[in-house]
């Protein structure tokens, strides 16, 4: 099997794999318990939550767990705008964002709050100016995803934050860095983000857990209420197995970051300049991400070649997982014609992807090509 699909999702590497197995099976107590059993899976709980809030560049303290990305993502949005509605009811964001903002500034509007969309550039980011242009006194939030899950385009997300500091601006800044996260270097305080969305299953983690960053000193509303769990900021028993997992994947990927980017760069920029040479009509988004690439083969349907490709075992997307099929809106919004965007495939590298990936892919285009050319 050459799985390339790693922007929408990954393998679970095997460190993560016995952490979630060990918390099922031996520290399995209830971590607000207060007896032994439930003591030691809140200093399982502890751990990890050190292990993932030291990936990201944060205190604990500032770190809540979620169930996924998109969680954080519809908490950050909607409690965050709440919270500030005193102040203002216009938000930014941009056309190129996850369903999981998208969806969430489509609430937003039904409760009367004005959203303005920026138009990316031609990689998927969001350029500063765009921001400033849009900045007004009345804006409480703004929510711009650090890497673009489609393209690989990379939001100035440290700048945008100078952006708002140099205006005055009071709005809060959320990022949705569930793409960048352990993928390109940053850290919650290099970004000067107030909210930041993490999730685990893009870093070899399991499905089913996420965070969200809240700045030192900010407190929303809770997304779900009951218990008093993450200091009473989210209620629900901790998925301590996933949690576990998580921050063993994170312990293992900031470890290894900086090789585990510059291998993912030079695979994506080797596989580029074949793919380039071997398919001449080949069209792609220039982005910064090590990690995401976006082809299109004109002429092409992309579910076409997907079969192709799935037939020898390699996979490959044409965009987010989230979109189930239908036309991606961020080729849409950086401005591709129709046949670009419905021969467009995206792939996903990680630090588990090997070379002989990259060849079964190679291949596999240049003989689809070949034969689908002679239909």
């Amino acid at each position: 099997m050459h799985y390339l699909d790693n922007s929408a999702t990954t393998r679970v590497c095997p460190e993560a794999a016995q952490a979630a197995l060990q918390a099922m099976t031996e520290t399995f107590g209830n971590p607000s318990s207060t007896y032994t059993l439930g003591r030691e899976a809140k200093k399982l709980l502890d751990q990890s939550r050190r292990q993932v809030s030291d990936a990201l560049g944060c205190t604990p303290q500032e770190l809540v767990f979620t169930s996924c990305g998109s969680e954080s993502d519809n908490w950050a949005l909607l409690a965050g705008a709440e919270a500030m509605k005193r102040k203002g009811k216009h938000v930014i964001s941009s056309l190129v964002e996850h369903d999981a903002v998208r969806k969430s500034l489509d609430e937003l509007e039904a409760r009367g709050f004005e959203v303005t969309r920026l138009k990316p550039e031609r990689d998927g980011s969001v350029s500063v100016s765009a921001l400033e242009a849009a900045l007004r006194e009345d804006t409480v939030l703004v929510s711009l995803m650090l890497v673009n899950n489609e393209t690989g385009g990379v939001t100035d997300i440290a700048g945008i934050a100078r952006a708002l500091k140099a205006a005055g601006s009071p709005a809060l800044l959320h990022t949705d860095a569930v793409q960048g996260f352990l993928k390109v270097p940053f850290s919650a305080k290099s970004l000067g983000a107030d909210l930041i969305s993490v999730s685990g299953h893009k870093i070899h983690a399991p499905k089913g857990v996420g965070a969200l960053y809240l700045r030192r000193g900010l407190r929303l509303k809770p997304f779900l209420v009951g218990g008093g769990q993450e200091e009473g900021r989210r209620a629900g028993t901790e998925a301590v197995p996933q949690i576990a997992a998580f921050g063993e994947a994170c312990r293992v990927g900031r470890a290894g970051m900086t090789e585990n980017i510059r291998r993912m760069a030079d695979m994506k920029a080797s596989l580029l300049k074949r793919l380039r040479a071997e398919i001449p009509e080949l069209r792609w988004v220039d982005s910064a991400a090590p990690h995401i690439l976006s082809v299109s083969l004109p002429g092409w349907r992309s579910e076409v070649l997907m079969n192709f490709l799935e037939e020898r075992q390699v996979y490959v997307s044409k965009s987010s997982a989230c979109k189930k099929g239908g036309r991606s809106h961020v080729l849409e919004a950086i401005g591709l014609d129709a046949a670009t965007i419905d021969g467009a495939l995206r792939i996903g590298l990680s630090r588990m992807t090997a070379e002989e990936d990259l060849e079964a892919l190679c291949l596999g285009l240049r003989e689809a090509r070949a034969r689908l050319a002679h239909r």
